[in-house]
């Protein structure tokens, strides 16, 4: 029971400074069994996410689509990974199927694509230490979306937990009914509660404390573009109510940002960052949010998302946008992310390439091929050489340590890679202890 106990102390540590519980040290132990598991990517992924979020002016993420983007962009130098549910929706869910963000696939596959991200970091984690090259933090913690919470708030509970279990370091939970969730650039957009809502951030902040990892909670609302609610029951909702019902049997509701302002007060005691989902890029309107937040919550962690739903350029100046970033960094906006950039980049760059090679067959490729050459050569790009980036030469160096240092089998020497590539790059096979066989042998 001590050591149960002394896992519960910390909550007066400065990490919990401003979060409210409405459970205590007893609740969370009696509901962890007896069975200690150690979330060793969601405990270090979280710890760092918070560090970088009290050191750096703003982290600005992408949202990845797999394994791979994700380690592309480690390499590239960011220092965070999103995962939208949107680009699950779209093609990577564990349903097989292609679909809008309207909470239509299972809810385990956000938790399965974070999995599968941090095995292909830790992949490229092993790649690089047994190459002796340990510069690139390749660990980034993941920011995973949890939509609606997919159900009630037993459902927020274990998808919390699987969030966790598959090394989330982040989670956001926004306050649309599930069962009718929409992205948040969609219109029809029903909101429950505001204590439904509430309910739903307690839930994921039990499981986190019941499986003790400090992972950050971001409460997201889309009441400024919502003219839907479920419920009347709410003294918090009665000034955004208009009085009419829907066919359905909801209540319409004005919106707005006064109305996601009051939600965002609502939430910030029991979330560790706030998340307004907006219409536009607007600096004045993620301003007047800050501010509000600010006033009665001072230094209360914002996220801002900039959409591909907008239409920059028709939106703002190229200075603008240039400058966007760092007005929100000032305003305390410090989780800055690009929800679907994984899917615009992989669909762009495929239509262009199937567009061009389409029409001049192998010489559309070999552009491709070269350009992939030029970054190896400026930035360290190391998808050219396929066979390597995901772990060829690591495996090799497995057979060959439990052959003793003696094995013919080793699949990069005498590979075309080996061959035509290293004179792009060469890393691996300089190094390789493989044995070649040679007559007599």
């Amino acid at each position: 029971m001590s050591q149960q106990r002394s896992r519960t102390s910390n909550w007066d540590s400065p990490r919990w400074q401003g979060v409210t519980r409405n459970y205590d040290a007893a609740d969370v132990e009696r509901l962890r069994g007896t069975v200690r598991i150690e979330y060793s990517l969601a405990r270090a992924g979280a710890e760092k996410f918070w560090r970088l979020l009290h050191s750096e002016q703003h982290i600005p993420a992408l949202g990845a689509l797999t394994g791979n983007q994700a380690v592309e962009m480690a390499q590239a130098g960011l220092k965070a990974i999103y995962l939208s549910g949107w680009q699950v929706a779209a093609d990577a869910n564990l349903g097989g199927q292609m679909y809008p963000d309207q909470s239509l696939y299972p809810a385990n596959s956000v938790p399965s694509v974070v999995r599968a991200i941090n095995n292909a970091l830790m992949r490229a984690d092993q790649i690089a230490h047994a190459d002796g090259h340990d510069s690139i933090d390749w660990m980034l913690p993941i920011v995973a979306d949890a939509e609606a919470g997919f159900g009630g708030t037993l459902n927020a509970f274990e998808l919390m937990k699987s969030m966790i279990e598959a090394g989330a370091a982040a989670v956001h939970f926004e306050d649309q009914l599930s069962s009718a969730k929409k992205c948040g650039h969609m219109g029809g957009k029903v909101l429950v509660p505001t204590r439904e809502a509430v309910q739903k951030l307690v839930a994921a902040r039990l499981a986190s404390d019941v499986l003790d990892v400090p992972t950050i909670l971001i409460a997201r609302t889309d009441a400024n573009a919502a003219q839907l609610i479920t419920s009347d029951c709410d003294p918090l909702d009665t000034p955004f109510l208009t009085g009419e019902r829907t066919i359905e049997g909801f209540f319409t509701f004005s919106g707005g940002i006064d109305a996601a302002i009051a939600r965002g007060l609502a939430y910030a005691p029991y979330a560790d960052m706030l998340w307004c989902e907006t219409s536009e890029p607007n600096i004045a309107e993620a301003r007047k949010f800050a501010t509000a937040i600010h006033e009665q919550f001072p230094g209360k962690l914002l996220a801002y998302n900039c959409s591909p739903s907008f239409h920059w350029k028709a939106k703002l100046s190229q200075a603008e946008i240039s400058e966007f970033q760092q007005e929100l960094a000032g305003m305390g906006y410090r989780f800055q992310f690009v929800t679907l950039a994984g899917f615009h980049a992989l669909n762009l760059s495929t239509f262009e390439l199937a567009h061009e090679y389409a029409r001049t067959g192998m010489s559309a490729y070999s552009r491709l091929q070269q350009r992939e050459f030029e970054l190896a050569e400026r930035y360290g790009y190391g998808a050219v050489k396929h066979q390597k980036f995901v772990g060829t030469g690591y495996f090799d160096d497995l057979a060959n340590t439990i052959a003793g240092g003696k094995t013919s089998i080793c699949a990069l020497p005498g590979s075309t890679e080996e061959e035509q590539f290293d004179e792009a790059a060469s890393v691996v096979e300089a190094d390789s202890d493989c044995v070649i066989p040679v007559s007599g042998d």
